[in-house]
């Protein structure tokens, strides 16, 4: 229950600071701060049973034939997550109420950052893969409203289309990737996935779920070659970027890494994928920092910097490798999130985030100035802060490995480089700003130091920097070893958090770094002239470059495929169809089986010649359209009563039903529109219809006759032999449709029901002429309302209606149902509307068809929640025999309810659809009928 609470409570806290915004943005930030407080509470009540190994999970089932279950983990790792999320989203509520301007929409962008922080607790917590899916694609779409939330400039709503674009994208191949996990492990509980690992590497389709899981990490933590949109969504507010890009949604990616590591790892395919890719991210995002102007640019880029050198340490496929990523996510969300909030507050106070603009703030803003300093120095790696302890590992761990053969000197080499440009983009950044000279054409000055509670968030996440870095023992030692722990399944190497191992390699490699960054940030001048003789190359140009060309190109491809023309839809399909067929009917060395052909009678003949009769003349007389019709009904009808003869009475009943109902429809359309169609296809065209028609005809009977002359496993036993101990039904359609395949009917009724409404919308308001005159120019009859049938149709209603129930009563035992009944009143109805006029209709049926079809879905819906309230899965139906003195024993079962639930939809949909067809003529007098 703890750790559903901590997932739903920043979901629930949404509402606080959209009501709170009135009374102020600090009662607004109070509100918004309330509920990630005591979820963070919640969080460290479970510190001890987590740092003592123990793994938490609760599981509530779900969907479990589709794996899909309300499955949560708490272990070291989503403890580490979940401490970052609210740690550090809390710092950021506070900050962003100093940032955010009187007149920004507060409440507004809490609720935002709420949503992204309850999905990215989901992300963390998740132990069902496909329930962690759900909630990483709502971090995609919360971030891509946080992003935009400057809606009003044209560079935050391009780098939020971008961002959703990228990790969108990515999210569809983890889907992919995700489902042949499960389908390789069985299970799509994390407990069960890494539990086998040796079973999915192992497996031939380990390197394309891999490939897949992988560009799902890749797109979310910004990886070369998907690292373009991150710098693109510093167009976002800094509270955002602080959190977003800095603790949270690029560290999802690399959180997916460390959780399916022991599943995934231990192949050369992950340590060439995930290292190569690593290693790239991080030179180039290095290398692209130092050149940056623009405060948050810089820091972007860094980030992406680091996050390759998180993915480059997994990549390593050593233990120690893993420890030092999961030591590096700590370090680098803390010194990372106070450099974008000391970013916020010099770009809040002096207007501009152009680096060469921004110059001296030491004399201006002290106080920011240090602190903006020492998160610097962490991110360089300077020694006694937590940075360098990371950053020490990490060399360390490039000089173990020896994947590359005899290059593997290159990992190092590579590693000491980018080390070398982060200690130069770190200095650039303290210098250009805070020293340098003067501030030049600052839009806001002098500038001054902020509001006292800005700085706050900023003090507190360097003072960790200086904390972990001093006594890493005392700080973060627990923390990181419950993460490692459960990172790694308990098979935790030997590690030492000491600040000094003495005089080493890595420690040579880090004074090379901080001597080398000195020596590039002292070239500058010359590096950056030779940069700016670089070829530009604007990301978000050649990506809205990219979707154009794709947008065009699709564009062909729609106008080649899609003309508008039917008829070529239609023989597209067909053309499809035929070869299909054609396909599975070849390698058949013969076309009968060995099961025994039924023997034809002279009334199963005589009905499959008339249903022929009635086909073929229905396309003879198709351009006579109520003849065609009318000829059509018949076909209907002999439909009907083969299902009869083949001992299928519902069906037969269904069929009659909703041949009644189609016919009405198809009358009622017909009477706006002429009587003929005239002749629009050349006989080419119909020679080809002909061919088409004919080969599929035969092609589909010989298919048919394939398969069924061959012996084959129905599930028909199991419906039979379970539909009345399991259902209490002896009608077994019926009790599929109410409860075995409930789900799919609650689905159905549901689709009914939204169709009636997108089809009343059509209609309200149209008004169409109605025709004087037939086919041969005779007038209509000025009769609207025959007295004959508005006798008949007054006497048949009560008649129709005692059926309908009669029907429906008996659906559960005998041929019936719900949806049968619910068609039979329809059509009693629509006679009404029919015969004797809408609005005299209106007048004696007052309720609302609307509320009748959605009243039907509720109870059906409310049906299948009343299981759960007595511990049982979704729409299980439970039944019952009673007796009374008079009556005798009956039974009674819940899953009337629910036939009752569809009864009402189906009388619901179908009238609001008929009844505002016929009330479309000019001449009609009335409203529409709700």
């Amino acid at each position: 229950m703890a750790l559903a609470l901590i997932i739903a409570l920043p979901f629930l806290g949404i509402v606080l600071p959209l009501w709170l915004e009135r009374y102020g943005r600090s009662a607004c930030a109070f509100g918004a701060g309330l509920a990630p407080l005591a979820a963070l509470v919640l969080l460290l009540w479970q510190r001890e049973r987590v740092f003592a190994g123990e793994v938490i999970v609760v599981r509530q089932s779900w969907l479990p034939e589709l794996g899909l279950d309300l499955s949560l983990r708490l272990d070291g790792l989503g403890f580490l997550f979940g401490l970052l999320i609210l740690g550090i989203g809390l710092l950021v509520i506070l900050y962003a109420r100093y940032y955010l301007s009187k007149q920004e929409p507060t409440g507004r962008f809490y609720g935002y950052f709420l949503l992204f922080m309850g999905a990215m607790l989901g992300v963390v917590l998740s132990e069902n893969l496909l329930l962690m899916l759900m909630f990483w694609e709502l971090t995609s779409l919360s971030s891509f409203l946080l992003i935009g939330f400057w809606g009003y400039r044209t560079d935050a709503r391009q780098g939020a289309r971008m961002a959703l674009t990228v990790t969108g994208g990515g999210g569809l191949a983890l889907l992919a990737g995700i489902l042949l996990v499960g389908h390789i492990v069985g299970s799509f509980e994390l407990s069960a996935v890494l539990a086998a690992g040796d079973t999915i590497r192992n497996h031939a389709l380990y390197p394309l779920a891999l490939i897949l899981v992988l560009l799902g990490v890749f797109t979310k933590s910004a990886q070369f070659p998907f690292h373009f949109w991150l710098p693109q969504a510093m167009a976002a507010p800094t509270p955002v970027s602080a959190f977003l890009h800095s603790a949270t949604m690029v560290k999802a990616g690399v959180f997916l890494l460390a959780r399916l590591y022991p599943a995934l790892s231990g192949s050369e395919w992950w340590f060439y994928l995930v290292s190569l890719t690593g290693l790239t991210t991080l030179l180039i995002g290095a290398f692209m920092a130092l050149f940056q102007h623009d405060l948050k640019g810089l820091l972007a880029y860094s980030t992406i910097s680091h996050l390759g050198l998180i993915t480059l340490l997994f990549g390593l496929d050593s233990h120690l490798g893993a420890v030092a990523a999961i030591f590096h996510i700590i370090n680098h969300a803390t010194f990372k999130a106070s450099l974008f909030m000391a970013a916020g507050i010099i770009d809040h106070e002096t207007g501009t985030r152009d680096m060469r603009r921004v110059n001296g703030m030491w004399k201006y803003m002290p106080h920011t100035a240090a602190l903006a300093m020492v998160a610097s120095l962490a991110m360089a790696g300077v020694p006694l802060l937590n940075g360098f302890l990371s950053k020490e590992m990490f060399f360390a761990e490039t000089l173990e490995q020896h994947l590359l053969g005899s290059f593997y000197w290159t990992i190092p080499v590579a590693a000491t480089l980018a080390g070398v440009f982060s200690v130069a983009y770190s200095l650039r950044f303290i210098h250009d700003v805070f020293f340098n000279g003067d501030p030049i054409d600052l839009p806001k000055f002098p500038p001054h130091e902020p509001a006292r509670y800005m700085k706050i968030p900023v003090e507190i996440l360097v003072l960790l920097c200086l904390l972990v870095g001093m006594l890493p023992g005392y700080t973060v030692a627990p923390l990181l070893a419950a993460a490692v722990s459960a990172s790694l399944v308990g098979n935790v190497p030997e590690y030492s958090l000491a600040i000094w191992h003495g005089f080493s390699l890595p420690l040579l490699m880090s004074v090379v770094a901080l001597v080398g960054g000195i020596l590039i940030y002292s070239l500058r001048k010359f590096l950056f002239r030779w940069y700016e003789g670089l070829p530009a190359i604007d990301s978000l140009l050649t990506f809205d470059q990219v979707i154009k060309g794709v947008i065009l190109t699709s564009g062909r491809l729609n106008r080649l495929l899609e003309n508008g023309s039917l008829q070529r839809y239609l023989a597209l399909m067909l053309g499809s169809v035929l070869l299909t067929v054609v396909v599975a009917l070849v390698p058949l060395s013969e076309l009968g089986g060995s099961v025994p052909r039924s023997p034809v009678d002279a009334y199963t003949v005589l009905g499959m010649a008339i249903l022929a009769v009635t086909s073929a003349l229905t396309v003879v007389f198709h351009r006579r359209r109520i003849v065609a019709l009318m000829i059509l009904s018949g076909a209907g009808l002999m439909v009907a009563l083969a299902f009869a003869r083949f001992s299928a009475p519902d069906l037969a009943l269904t069929q009659l039903s909703v041949e009644m109902v189609t016919m009405i429809l198809l009358v009622l359309a017909l009477y706006f529109m002429p009587d003929r169609t005239p002749a629009e296809s050349s006989s080419l065209r119909g020679t080809r219809d002909l061919v088409l028609a004919g080969g599929c005809g035969t092609l589909v009977a010989l298919l048919a006759y394939a398969v069924l002359t061959r012996p084959y496993d129905s599930i028909a036993s199991f419906f039979l032999e379970n539909s009345l101990p399991g259902g209490g039904g002896t009608n077994v359609v019926n009790v599929i449709l109410v409860d075995f395949r409930g789900f799919d009917t609650l689905g159905e009724i549901s689709v009914l029901a939204i169709a009636a409404v997108g089809i009343f919308g059509l209609l309200h308001g149209l008004r169409l002429p109605h025709p004087t005159f037939d086919y041969f120019g005779r007038p209509w009859s000025g009769d609207r309302h025959p007295l004959i049938l508005a006798v008949v149709s007054r006497a048949l209603l009560p008649l129709a209606l005692v059926v309908s129930a009669f029907i429906f009563l008996r659906g559960h035992n005998l041929p019936g149902g719900g949806f049968i009944a619910g068609l039979i009143t329809a059509v009693a109805l629509i006679l009404q509307y029919v015969s004797l006029g809408v609005p005299w209709s209106q007048e004696r049926l007052p309720f609302s068809y609307h509320g009748m079809a959605g009243a039907g879905v509720m109870i059906a819906g409310l049906t299948g929640l009343g299981s759960w309230a007595f511990g049982y899965p979704f729409l299980t139906s439970s039944f019952g025999h009673f007796h009374l003195p008079l009556a005798g024993e009956f039974e009674l079962a819940t899953a009337m309810l629910f036939d009752l639930g569809v009864f009402l939809t189906v009388v619901g949909a179908t009238l609001m659809i008929l009844a505002n067809i016929g009330h479309v003529s000019k001449g009609e007098a009335g409203q529409e009928v709700l």
